[in-house]
């Protein structure tokens, strides 16, 4: 029972209820608590003030309870007299069990009554501190709350099994142990006490005595004190209004209130609602059933979550400590390289000082020995030697001039760890669950009325779903190779609009759209099917969905004009081209994934005027340098045509434009080559280091040596075709063909260091050797 102790306790003074009252609003108070927190309102702001002056009903309104106003206000935690707007505010305090109580607005008076009949102010208001619902009392004051007799006797049974022995009630120090109990009496008696006060004779002899526990048990069946009208006190509760919810006197259905109320016989009533509190008890008791069970899951995980976290906690230290032997066995990798470099320097120039040393000691040597031969007075014999000397001084000091004096290495160590990669994804290190914390963004709809085309070029629009909840961070665009292919990614970014421009004619594609967001990507859209015209010389073409008339009038392309490189969404997806135009944005397919053979090229806007000959462009790609993808030492000039760089060191820079499909040349002319570097020319996928020469690792294929100096000019050819790469020096062919089974996506490629220029040359035709060699194979 000890759970019930809070259900006991009143909320003003925290302790067992004394003389426990029910408020209209079911909850419970002492009835001195009760007078304890009585507040008296202004005469104004009475109800029945207002009512008489004609005001208007606040938003608070009354409903009349025995001839008591209930006030339903907001449940703002602090409660106001009334719900009067007006009413001033009166600071609370809290009860012992946490609740907020209005202090009384002045001390009580002076009375010798008891709490119950001393007079209560006019106008007096009582807020519940448990609903905080404001009560304004009539005449009788608290005398008009029933008395609640159930909640006394609960009381007085728990208080007494909270008893651990039953004391003597007439031992007058140090009460001892009862030993029995007087059932007429009802007094609880020690041996001591009962010999004295209560002898087995005269009319005492006829009282029965029962043992202690037993007289306890009598005790709580003994019939407690029948509960009387609150109207009527003199009138015991004998039946029940069925209208008002409670138990009323035979007075009350005469003349009270109730005369006109439906009434039903108070024992029906009491054995109907004590079915029904029993009928709701086995629900509560299932409910209380499956909360211990719940409890117990809980305090099993509670021991299962500990015995996870420690082992959750070995096994990410084991996982930090695995990265931290990875990364002592790299360092121990890399100073074992300074250190083969700092030998190598060692060597170089100690080697360096014995040759000069043995050399200076030869010059040494021959400067005395022609000083000596000077100092001779024989003329014929020293005109016999004179010129085998004078050739050899003279050849001396030419071998000191040829870089003698020039150190061969440098005392700066050419090592730059580049530890950026590492640190950033140590920032990026988190468990997985916590960087999927929020849901994938929901599928994009097609905007069908907004889709269209026109020539060899489609314009695609989308939109959220209008109840979707989950932002979208971007979204990806595919296309098929209209052929009924695999998709292909031509779009990655934030806008909901894009136009494809270098497509096959009469031609059909499927184009599809998700979004994506840090989680994941949604699902992808319905698949739309777009048709581009018959042949370029179409100037208008059938759109296959109604399309606003701002939109019809598109843009040509041309190849001659700049664009502005947009950076992509992801890494490895720089080969499209982003453009403003005046109705939506617009992009530029390089035409890697799109394009059939002998038909890339990169297509950019320019006014009608300089529209040429589709047809005689299809073989040719035009492209310049890119500097989103490049190694930061890289130096662009000349429109990106032409790159150099900053470092001593080897940088890789890649072409805009990707090939997946077709032959494809074009040349490179070396505009500065000082101190022998080793440039390298090739193509790269789009992953390729770029801070190593080109073709280190398996990313790229490229030519390094073999006749490159000052204004060579190398030529590359890469044939898709037949899956070779051909290389050039000066229009002539290096060897047979380079490299072959090359397959997939590639870029033009330059690797090269401060100590070379390069210009890119490009829209070149393939040579015509090529071309004649390839038809006859």
């Amino acid at each position: 029972m000890e759970e019930m102790e809070e259900e006991l306790k009143c909320p003003v003074c925290g302790s067992f209820y004394r003389e426990p009252i029910i408020l209209p609003c079911s909850h419970n108070l002492c009835q001195a608590c009760a007078r304890n927190i009585l507040v008296q309102t202004p005469e104004s702001e009475s109800p029945q003030s207002r009512r008489a002056s004609g005001s208007g009903v606040s938003d608070y309104d009354y409903l009349d309870l025995d001839k008591m106003s209930l006030y339903s206000e907001a449940d703002s935690g602090y409660g106001s007299y009334g719900g009067f707007a007006s009413a001033p505010t009166t600071p609370c305090q809290k009860s012992p069990n946490g609740v907020r109580v209005f202090p009384p607005a002045m001390p009580p008076p002076a009375t010798h009554l008891s709490p119950a009949l001393a007079p209560v102010p006019r106008n007096s208001c009582i807020t519940c501190p448990q609903c905080h619902r404001s009560l304004i009392l009539d005449d009788r004051g608290l005398r008009g709350f029933p008395k609640n007799r159930v909640l006394e006797g609960v009381i007085d049974r728990y208080q007494q099994s909270k008893a651990a022995a039953l004391k003597c009630q007439l031992c007058e120090k140090a009460p001892k142990e009862a030993t029995v109990m007087c059932e007429q009496c009802d007094v609880f008696y020690c041996d001591p006490c009962r010999l004295r006060c209560h002898p087995p004779r005269g009319p005492l002899a006829k009282h029965r005595l029962v043992p202690p526990a037993q007289g306890r048990v009598s005790r709580r069946l003994s019939p407690r004190k029948v509960s009387t009208c609150t109207d009527h006190e003199l009138e015991n509760h004998s039946m029940y209004c069925v209208q008002c919810k409670m138990p009323v006197c035979y007075q009350c259905l005469e003349e009270g209130k109730h005369s006109s109320h439906e009434v039903k016989a108070l024992g029906a009533m009491w054995k109907l609602h004590k079915s029904q509190l029993s009928q709701a008890l086995n629900g509560l008791s299932d409910r209380a059933k499956e909360a211990k069970e719940f409890l117990v899951q809980l305090r099993n995980m509670v021991q299962q979550i500990q015995e996870n976290s420690v082992e959750f906690e070995a096994c990410l230290v084991a996982q930090c400590d695995a990265l931290i032997d990875a990364l002592n066995r790299r360092k121990a990798q890399l100073l074992a390289r300074v250190n083969k470099e700092h030998e190598h320097k060692l060597k170089v120039v100690r080697d360096q000082i014995s040759h000069c040393t043995v050399k200076l000691r030869q010059t040494t040597g021959l400067m005395e020995y022609c000083l000596e031969v000077i100092k001779e007075n024989d003329p014929s014999g020293f005109l016999q030697i004179s010129d085998a000397l004078i050739r050899r001084v003279h050849l001396t000091e030419d071998q000191w001039g040829k870089g003698t004096l020039t150190p061969r290495m440098t005392t700066d160590f050419d090592l730059s760890l580049d530890n950026s990669p590492l640190l950033q994804s140590i920032h990026q290190l988190d468990f997985v669950q916590m960087k999927a914390s929020s849901p994938v963004p929901a599928t994009p709809i097609l905007q069908l009325e907004e889709c269209c085309t026109h020539n060899n070029s489609a314009t695609l629009s989308w939109k959220q779903p209008p109840l979707s909840t989950v932002p979208a961070e971007g979204y990806i665009l595919e296309l098929d190779d209209g052929n009924g292919g695999q998709f292909r990614e031509v779009y990655v970014g934030k806008e909901t609009m894009c136009t494809v421009d270098g497509l096959h004619f009469n031609s059909t594609y499927n184009a599809r759209i998700k979004a994506f967001n840090k989680t994941g990507v949604s699902q992808y859209s319905k698949t739309l099917v777009l048709q581009t015209s018959e042949d370029t010389d179409s100037e208008e073409q059938t759109l296959p969905f109604p399309v606003p008339s701002e939109r019809l009038p598109l843009r040509r392309m041309s190849p001659f004009s700049s664009t502005l490189n947009l950076q992509p969404s992801f890494p490895g997806r720089s080969y499209f081209d982003f453009r403003p135009s005046p109705h939506q944005l617009s992009l530029h397919s390089s035409l890697q994934s799109l394009n059939a053979p002998g038909c890339n090229f990169e297509t950019q806007s320019a006014p009608y005027s300089q529209l040429v000959d589709i047809k005689k462009l299809l073989a040719v790609a035009w492209f310049a340098f890119d500097p989103g993808s490049a190694h930061s030492d890289i130096i662009f000039s000349n429109d990106n045509l032409t790159v150099t760089c900053s470092s001593y060191d080897d940088r890789v820079v890649l072409g805009k434009t990707g090939f997946s499909k077709g032959v494809h040349y074009w040349e490179l002319t070396v505009d500065r080559y000082d101190n022998h570097p080793d440039p390298a020319f090739g193509v790269a996928r789009i992953d390729v280091m770029k801070d190593v020469m080109l073709g280190k690792d398996d990313k790229a294929w490229a030519i390094t040596e073999g006749g490159i100096t000052k204004g060579a000019t190398i030529g590359v050819l890469l044939d898709l075709n037949r899956k070779t790469l051909t290389f050039f020096i000066n229009d002539e062919q290096q060897g047979p063909i380079a490299f072959e089974n090359v397959e997939g996506l590639f870029f033009p490629a330059v690797s090269l260091n401060r100590n070379v220029q390069v210009t890119l040359h490009t829209g070149l035709p393939v040579p015509d050797f090529y071309s004649s060699r390839a038809s006859i194979a």
